[in-house]
């Protein structure tokens, strides 16, 4: 053009913006002031809009310095732009303070707001300002409240989405496609499942959204069968449908029916994604059926999706699973450029199961050069310094998160304290026990085997008495520590009184290692008469290496009637051997 003023400048900003193309508006809009052109406030609105796709949050700020300079600060579209923006860009702060300064905010303010807050992860304020909305006499869109909903959803508020849900019936949204599948799903995530199917059988007309939901809600929930249903009756599937079905399955391990549901999937749908590909894979984990990971890995290779980080750590995870622990170590190495912080706790985790903590605590040199390490990768390195008794190797990655200012968390201060524990480095374990500023049951019960591996029965015995204290509830293992204690200490007399609190004083059903327990307990005590009665009266029936035992305890204390009666019984159980006393 022979000559441009604002309005060419305007127009084309404003054809850029709405058409994608967000980085061209915004290199033409720097352009436009440098030659001095004054933007208008379309111009401002599709700069924003641009700012918020490729999330440039140092424009954003400028563009906000020349609507105020320019006189458009009190421009109600252009201050909600600015909420969309700073929000998309992770400053919600931001955000909070220019939607404050909206002196008559619209229902598209309130609901960007609300949107912003969801996108962060904070679904308490999501909920508050949905409800401040109400108090202003702002009645919501469709999507305010899909968006408050969703809210709910996040945090599993079932109160405020019952309130919601009574403000869906009276603004009459409760057929409304969008708000119905949030509905949906805010009862299927508060644990509501017969609420959900409900809502969706009121439904007039069903689409794929809320079919999809109600069916991904009862897979979800472990109600595969009715899901499984549901799918079947479904006048029409997306990839998302055929995603939460398989997904259900895998969720329960669910391993042959999935199997047989992949097998449907290849007949009858050219549908998939990386979500597909990566449950696929789990399934192939666990069935150990590493052939079929290998199809897998082929499939995702002509697909183009080996560059894909989800789909790369479960291909991982898969091969590690399987145990083909060398194809696992060199994908891993494939994936040089894309790898993150789950691919290395994936092959970390993978040599600990398979017994390769020398392999593992190598891999650890390696990552520290790499990328800084999560917090649960010490989890796993210091479980498996534990098997193997490296102390020295573990006091090094203790000494590593102590430098690089790492706090503990619950697992990884359980997995510190076991790994002194298995060292035999008592009082270490105990030192970081007792930093802890809040200690759960796993924590407390993780302590106990930990005097227990040591020979401190005693220790243990005054240990659950501050655990009491505290206000911890002790749950089977810890009980099966103490039984532990009492056999350390040969307190025949506490452990039968501990075995006949667990159900008396806690409702807890004495498991199979109890009952070993306390046959041990009583025949290193010599108590015979009490292991008798014992072991007559429980309610399942003795093991063979519970009766061993017993046998073996007869011999020892001279218990020929009681003797006779065990071998008996092993004699029944193993007609091949004969044993007398």
């Amino acid at each position: 053009m022979p000559q441009r003023d604002g309005g060419s400048w305007n127009s084309m900003i404003t054809a850029y913006a709405r058409n994608g193309f967000g980085e061209k508006a915004l290199f033409l809009f720097s352009k436009m002031n440098k030659e001095g052109i004054v933007p208008n406030e379309i111009s401002f609105a599709s700069v924003l809009g641009s700012c918020g796709v490729v999330l440039e949050v140092s424009l954003s700020r400028q563009v906000h310095a020349m609507i105020v300079k320019y006189g458009h600060y009190k421009n109600v579209i252009l201050g909600s732009s600015l909420v969309d923006v700073y929000g998309k860009c992770g400053f919600i702060s931001d955000a909070r303070l220019m939607f404050d300064e909206i002196e008559n905010p619209t229902i598209i303010s309130w609901n960007v707001i609300v949107r912003q807050y969801i996108e962060v992860g904070d679904g308490e304020e999501a909920i508050l300002m949905f409800f401040k909305m109400l108090r202003d006499d702002v009645r919501p869109l469709n999507f305010t409240l899909s968006n408050a909903l969703v809210a709910c959803s996040s945090m599993s508020a079932l109160k405020e989405g019952l309130q919601i849900h009574g403000v869906v019936v009276k603004t009459n949204f409760e057929k409304d496609k969008v708000v119905s599948s949030s509905l949906i799903n805010m009862y299927v995530k508060c644990g509501q499942l017969e609420i959900a199917r409900t809502v969706f059988d009121q439904l007039g007309s069903k689409d794929l959204i809320s079919w999809t939901a109600i069916m991904s809600g009862y897979a979800m929930s472990g109600r595969t069968r009715e899901a499984r249903e549901l799918f079947n009756m479904m006048p029409e599937r997306n990839v998302i449908s055929w995603n939460a079905m398989l997904a259900g399955h895998t969720r329960l391990s669910q391993w042959e029916d999935a199997l047989e549901f992949i097998f449907l999937m290849r007949r009858m749908t050219k549908d998939f994604d990386h979500v597909t590909l990566v449950l696929i894979l789990n399934v192939c984990a666990g069935l150990s059926d590493v052939e079929m990971g290998k199809k897998v890995h082929g499939f995702i290779y002509r697909h183009g999706f080996f560059s894909n980080i989800f789909v790369s750590n479960a291909l991982l995870d898969m091969y590690g699973k399987c145990g083909t622990l060398n194809s696992a170590r060199v994908w891993f190495y494939q994936m040089s450029q894309g790898r993150d912080t789950v691919s290395w706790n994936a092959l970390l985790t993978s040599y600990a199961q398979h017994q390769r903590g020398e392999q593992a605590i190598t891999l650890f040199s390696e990552i520290q050069w790499e990328s800084r390490p999560s917090i649960n990768i010490f989890g796993t390195l210091l479980t498996v310094c534990g098997n193997i008794f490296a102390l020295n190797h573990g006091k090094q990655i203790h000494g590593f998160m102590v430098r690089n200012g790492y706090e503990l968390n619950m697992a990884v201060r359980g997995a510190l304290v076991s790994m002194y524990s298995k060292c035999r480095c008592i009082l270490y374990a105990f030192m970081i026990f007792k930093e802890a500023d809040s200690r759960d049951v796993a924590l407390w019960n993780i302590m106990t085997f930990g005097f227990c591996h040591n020979g401190r029965g005693r220790e243990v015995l005054e240990f659950i008495g501050m655990m009491e204290e505290e206000g911890v509830k002790p749950d089977h293992v810890t009980f099966h520590g103490i039984l532990l204690a009492c056999i350390c200490e040969h307190e025949a007399e506490l452990g039968q009184l501990y075995f006949n609190s667990m159900s008396n004083d806690y409702c807890i059903i004495p498991r199979m290692e109890h009952y070993e327990c306390m046959i041990e307990l009583y025949s290193r005590c010599g108590c015979m008469e009490e292991l008798e009665k014992f072991i007559k009266s429980m309610p399942l029936e003795p093991t063979v290496a519970m009766l061993t035992r017993v046998f073996v305890a007869c011999k020892k204390h001279g218990a020929v009637r009681f003797g006779e009666w065990s071998a008996e019984q092993l004699n029944q159980l193993n007609p091949h051997t004969t044993l007398k006393i």
